[in-house]
């Protein structure tokens, strides 16, 4: 059997989307029977529609204005999707990421960069301090630290 989350990373389901809800953000029993429980939350990989209505659902903003509100702010986002290092983080408080919405991107030499390297992932987070901030990286490479 397959994992759609292995799936995703490697950049063989660039129709879905990927979102992680973390336990202190939502608590919702049912969310693991879209997904799987990781370490402080649920992560699930699920057709892009439902995706970024799910993603609506939980967080109330739409996943596409998120994500254009988190690009401004570049910062490491884990390729497992479920941690990231908040850019406002000073060592005082809680900056652990409360939700993280991801898609994938095709190879496209056109574009260059890391675009013509192969598939792209793109990750966008909200600390829970309020702070969005985003990461991309190659499939199935690390993301930039």
């Amino acid at each position: 059997m397959s994992d759609p989350r292995e799936e995703f990373l490697a950049g063989r389901r660039p129709d879905d989307v990927a979102l992680f809800l973390a336990d202190s953000f939502v608590s919702d029993d049912r969310l693991e029977r879209f997904g799987d429980r990781v370490d402080g939350g649920v992560v699930m990989v699920v057709d892009g529609e439902r995706g970024r209505s799910a993603f609506q659902a939980a967080t109330g903003t739409g996943a596409m204005e998120f994500a254009q509100s988190a690009m401004g702010r570049e910062s490491p986002i884990a390729d497992d999707l479920t941690d990231g290092t908040c850019p406002d983080d000073a060592g005082e408080g809680d900056h652990d990421p409360q939700f993280v919405f991801a898609f994938a991107e095709e190879r496209n030499e056109d574009v260059g960069g890391i675009y013509a390297d192969g598939d792209v992932v793109h990750a966008y987070a909200r600390c829970e301090c309020g702070t969005a901030y985003s990461d991309r990286w190659n499939a199935n490479a690390e993301p930039d630290a």
